[in-house]
């Protein structure tokens, strides 16, 4: 009897199991409609070198998506004309991140995610800045930007420039360092708890009840160097009868 697998829009009959995994495997296989998606993006990104000109340092189209970098200066410039002009229209803001690189001068990437619903189009704006360097604000361009530039401000210190209320977003008030950044201890600075007796909550230094432990991940049915505990009361002659 012919097996079947399921998918979303058509069911694929398969004569054998592994034809039925065959089947069911995700793989990326070029066809028409990714043809016409990587043109259409193509045409964009020469339209924008056009248009922006030096504005524009950088450019690449990778796995579908088309990523542009600029500078700070010439970012909001580039915002504006991606949401106004009426070949791009990129008018909704999805997302806005930070990207940490403690290894490079600048360290920080701000990444934006644009939208534009009349063509179903999405870009990848990224600017580069360190720490002490403001990013121009996209609030007045994107009304979205203000929380997402106060979360990236909050988890990695990155500043923005002209932010009408650039606080901390996602942590507490008088938190010490950004979350994010690579450098973070995992076990952060202090640990909050509520005192029973001053009746409030009270931030103290972390204190770790065990020391951090090493783990044996090798095969179960090879033993460790190192010895367990209870290891060294085994002996040759108290094994039970």
């Amino acid at each position: 009897m012919a097996s079947y697998c399921f998918s979303k829009r058509s069911a694929v009959q398969a004569q054998s199991n592994d034809e039925v995994l065959a089947a069911c495997r995700y793989r990326h296989v070029p066809n028409k409609k990714n043809a016409e998606m990587t043109e259409a993006l193509s045409e964009l990104e020469t339209y924008l070198e056009l248009k922006l000109g030096a504005a524009l340092t950088a450019s690449k189209i990778a796995f579908g998506e088309l990523t542009i970098e600029t500078g700070v200066d010439e970012l909001t410039k580039l915002l504006k004309f991606l949401r106004d002009d009426g070949r791009c229209r990129f008018e909704v803001l999805i997302d806005l991140a930070g990207v940490d690189y403690p290894g490079r001068n600048p360290r920080f990437d701000v990444v934006y995610h644009l939208l534009s619903p009349r063509s179903g189009q999405r870009i990848r704006v990224r600017v580069k800045t360190d720490e002490a360097t403001p990013v121009p604000s996209a609030v007045e361009i994107f009304s979205a930007a203000n929380w997402y530039e106060r979360e990236a401000f909050d988890m990695y210190g990155i500043l923005f420039s002209d932010h009408p209320d650039l606080r901390r977003l996602l942590t507490d008030y008088g938190f010490q360092g950004h979350p994010l950044r690579k450098e973070f201890p995992l076990t952060g600075y202090v640990e909050v708890r509520y005192d029973d007796q001053q009746k409030r909550v009270v931030y103290e230094p972390v204190k770790l009840t065990q020391e951090f432990r090493s783990f044996d991940f090798e095969s179960p049915w090879e033993a460790p160097e190192y010895i367990l505990p209870g290891d060294e009361k085994a002996s040759g002659s108290d094994n039970l009868s």
